[in-house]
C-alpha cells in the first residue's frame, strides 16, 4: 500500500478564509445567556432532568427504558435523508456495547495512553499468538496510536453542514454540525432528523490486506460492513459525560454497526493524512478520545431499530 501523501504547508488554508462554520457550536438555545447546551446533572431528586442519552447498548433486542414519545431515528441513510459528514473522530475502545462483539469480555494490548483517556469495551478478535495484532505499525499521521487496539469511529452528519465546500470537514464537530443557520431547531424539535452519527468499530491489525483507502467518508458498507445496525434517539458522548452529567446535545439519531471488524493500520494512517489535508485543522482529532462510560438503561431511549 502506498504512503498516505505528505500534508501541503500550512499557509495554503489561507486562501479559503473565512472559515463559515468557526466557533458555530452552540452554548446558548432559545434565550441569550442560557447556556442551554450546558452538560446539566441527569438526575434531580430522583427525576430524570436529561433527554435521551448515548453510547447505549446496541446488542439486537435492546430497549432502553426511556419513554421518548414518537421520537424515531433517521431509518435512511444519512445521504437520503439530507446530510453530509461533517466530522471523523475514534475512541479509545468503544462506547457502544455489543454483546460478543465488543463488551466486557473484549481483550487487547496495554499500550501507553499518553493522553490519559478512559478505555471504553474492546473487541474480541485480539490475539497475542498472531502478529498482525503485535507488530506495531511506523505511524507517520495519526497519533499515538497502537496495533491490536479496539476504536470506535465516529461520524458526525449534519443537514447543517457546509456540505459539498472546502469547508465540510470541521474540528470541533460541532462548529461542522451547526455551521449553517436556521436549519437545526429546538421548537419545533428537530435534531433528530437534522443531525446523525455514524459509528462502526474496528481493531487494528498490521496486515495490508485489511487496507480501506477512504475512511473518511464514513461508515464502510460492504459485505458485513454496516449491514447489522442498530438506529437509535441518543446524545452526544465523550467523557465529560456519564450516567451523573448528561448531555443537553440531544436527541439526535446514532446509525451504530454491531460488528467489530479488522482494518489495517494503514487505513487509519490515510485517514489521518486526509484529515490533515482539509481546510479546517483536524489536528485535535488524529488521536483517540476517551469513552463514556456505558448508558443506563433509564437514560436510553425506547425506540432502538435495526432487529
Amino acid at each position: 500500500t502506498p504512503a498516505p501523501p505528505t500534508p501541503p504547508g500550512p499557509d495554503w488554508r489561507s486562501q479559503f478564509e473565512p472559515n463559515p462554520c468557526e466557533g458555530k457550536k452552540p452554548v446558548d438555545g432559545p434565550e441569550p445567556g442560557d447556556e442551554y447546551f450546558k452538560n446539566v446533572p441527569c438526575m434531580i431528586d430522583g427525576v430524570i432532568n436529561a433527554l435521551e442519552q448515548a453510547g447505549a447498548n446496541v446488542t439486537a433486542g435492546y430497549q432502553g427504558e426511556m419513554d421518548v414519545g414518537d421520537r424515531e431515528p433517521i431509518n435512511t441513510s444519512y445521504l437520503e435523508a439530507g446530510l453530509c459528514p461533517v466530522n471523523v473522530h475514534w475512541h479509545l475502545g468503544t462506547e457502544h456495547y455489543s454483546l460478543g462483539e465488543y463488551d466486557e469480555d473484549g481483550v487487547g494490548p496495554t499500550p501507553a495512553n499518553p493522553y490519559d483517556v478512559r478505555l471504553g469495551f474492546q473487541c474480541h478478535k485480539y490475539d497475542k499468538n498472531d502478529a498482525k495484532f503485535t507488530t506495531e505499525y511506523k505511524w507517520q499521521h495519526c497519533k499515538d496510536m497502537h496495533v491490536g487496539e479496539t476504536y470506535e469511529v465516529h461520524w458526525p452528519n449534519s443537514a447543517a453542514g457546509a456540505c459539498g465546500t472546502p469547508h465540510q470537514y470541521q474540528s470541533p464537530f460541532y462548529d461542522g454540525v451547526f455551521c449553517r443557520d436556521n436549519i437545526i431547531s429546538l421548537d419545533p424539535l428537530n435534531t433528530y432528523t437534522k443531525i446523525g452519527v455514524q459509528a462502526q468499530v474496528y481493531t487494528i491489525v498490521n496486515d495490508e490486506s485489511y487496507y480501506y483507502p477512504d475512511l473518511i467518508r464514513g461508515m464502510i458498507i460492504s459485505g458485513d460492513h454496516g449491514t447489522d445496525v442498530a438506529k437509535y434517539t441518543g446524545s452526544t458522548t465523550g467523557t465529560t459525560r456519564s450516567n451523573t452529567v448528561c448531555s443537553r446535545y440531544t436527541p439526535i439519531t446514532w446509525q451504530v454497526d454491531r460488528k467489530c471488524h479488522l482494518i489495517s493500520a494503514s487505513s487509519f494512517d490515510k485517514l489521518c493524512a486526509d484529515m490533515m489535508n482539509q481546510v479546517d485543522d483536524m489536528s485535535d482529532d488524529l488521536h483517540a478520545h476517551g469513552s463514556r462510560e456505558l448508558v443506563a438503561d433509564e437514560l436510553a431511549a425506547d425506540n432502538f431499530q435495526g432487529f
